[in-house]
């Protein structure tokens, strides 16, 4: 059984790279002035109106709190998993000695349990430290965790009794990780299929009240397509949320959905959204960890020049004169792998839940509504949040600036230390074939490595001035 027994729905937010291209004035040798403009091929997402919150009561919620209120008992999770030391969340009571990605919290019938959290997705390792926010690059998804929910339900019932409070505390939770189980299953390590979760969630629910439904009320799609997961702290200049940009409306409502897992009706999820207003709160005070090699000041300042004349005006300025245009780049243009952009977010099945249910209800309304294309994110922190692209497909940022060099099959080693600083992403090994699932595969369906083409016309030494220049912000 994998102590990683359910990922959460969060998977929230974020494309990746797009940028434009150089142009120098032939006769001095002087570049023209960069140019800002919307490039054609790119449409600007409207902002919407976003709730304050208090960030530290965000904080405490985040790490303690019962946004899914289910789960194993506590020391039958402790007998199974056994503990934790690191306490990288810096946890006290009996969540000091659990792993930063669960929680130990009251079930709505007073039991204590271990439920699954957000750092799940949204924490992870670099280099040896721990980073709030970073998305979860090395988690595994590759297996069927309805399997698992069957061994626990029966681990329970031996335990405690079928008719316990234990096994009442648990009940939700194990239903939950039965009915998804099978339609979540990642085609390899590292990549992440919360996207799906939450169409599945959604079509076990009411779309009044949100109760649980054991069949599923909307058509499940048949595919599991999964991305990478994007940083936490870009979220604060963003218009709206996911790779497509599907999730517009009140940020709190929308990343508050991971409750569907255990909740009991809308009551519940109402007293949630609360909460997770604060939780935006604290979201928004994230900022990227800093580079933690030596920079070349001088290919620095080369490279933030190339970066102001290729890529301001897709992805804006980084610093302390920081500004993000949030555009959404057609398909056409960037030339990404296209089916993310088709599935999941923009099944109509789940839009017109989602659209029509409880979360789009006023005064704090969300709804789904991806375009047809990435956003270009936002690059704060790009040097620590590989792979890279919306699928994960591409291992540093030098491969992602040469199209030419990029791996057909590739494996890493899944070491959050085994990082290449020069190149800027994981150490990784050419593969000539996919037969674990350990190996990167981008001739699977959706998780194609092409397009983004925009750094191949740089010379050799423009693109390591470049790379020296985004390490930086």
């Amino acid at each position: 059984m994998k102590k990683n027994i359910i990922l959460l729905f969060l998977s929230l937010f974020c494309g990746l790279v797009l940028i434009q291209s150089c142009k120098k004035n032939d006769d001095e040798s002087i570049p023209d002035p960069p140019n800002t403009e919307p490039p054609l091929g790119t449409t600007f997402i409207e902002p919407s109106a976003q709730r304050s919150g208090d960030a530290q009561a965000g904080y405490e919620y985040l790490i303690y709190g019962d946004y899914v209120d289910a789960g194993i008992p506590y020391d039958l999770y402790i007998n199974i998993f056994g503990t934790n030391t690191e306490n990288l969340l810096q946890r006290t009571g009996d969540n000091e000695i659990l792993a930063p990605g669960v929680t130990a919290l009251n079930a709505p019938n007073g039991v204590r349990v271990v439920a699954t959290n957000c750092m799940q997705c949204h924490a992870q390792k670099i280099n040896g430290d721990f980073v709030m926010g970073l998305g979860n690059s090395v988690a595994d998804f590759t297996t069927d965790q309805s399997n698992n929910a069957q061994t626990l339900d029966l681990g329970v019932q031996f335990t405690y009794g079928a008719n316990s409070l234990e096994y009442e505390a648990f009940e939700p939770f194990g239903r939950a990780l039965t009915a998804i189980g099978p339609h979540i299953v990642a085609p390899k390590v590292g990549l992440n299929p919360a996207a799906k979760l939450a169409v599945v969630l959604a079509a076990h629910r009411d779309i009044n009240d949100l109760s649980w439904q054991s069949s599923p009320l909307i058509p499940i799609p048949d595919e599991t397509i999964t991305s990478d997961v994007p940083p936490w702290w870009v979220m604060k200049k963003k218009n709206a949320l996911f790779y497509s940009a599907g999730g517009m409306g009140d940020f709190a409502r929308i990343s508050m959905a991971s409750s569907l897992m255990t909740l009991q009706d809308s009551t519940k999820a109402r007293a949630v959204e609360q909460k997770f207003v604060d939780v935006m709160a604290y979201i928004k005070t994230l900022e990227p960890p800093v580079y933690p090699k030596t920079i070349d000041q001088e290919k620095l300042a080369r490279g933030e020049v190339l970066f102001e004349y290729n890529c301001v005006a897709c992805h804006g300025y980084h610093g302390a004169n920081s500004t993000y245009p949030n555009l959404l780049v057609e398909l056409d243009k960037v030339g990404t792998d296209p089916v993310l952009a088709g599935s999941n977010y923009t099944d109509e099945a789940f839009r017109q839940w989602y659209n029509n249910s409880w979360f789009s209800t006023f005064p704090a309304a969300a709804q789904f509504n991806p375009g047809a294309g990435y956003i270009a994110p936002p690059l704060d922190g790009i040097w620590a949040s590989a792979p890279y692209l919306h699928n994960g497909s591409v291992p540093t940022l030098e491969d992602l600036l040469d199209s030419s060099q990029r791996p057909v099959y590739w494996e890493r080693s899944f070491d959050t230390s085994d990082y290449d600083f020069e190149k800027v992403g994981w150490n990784y090994e050419v593969q000539s074939g996919a037969n674990t699932k350990k190996i990167y595969d981008t001739t699977l369906l959706g998780y194609g490595n092409g397009g983004h083409t925009f750094g191949d016309h740089f010379t050799e030494e423009e693109r390591s001035d470049l790379i020296e220049y985004l390490k930086s912000i």
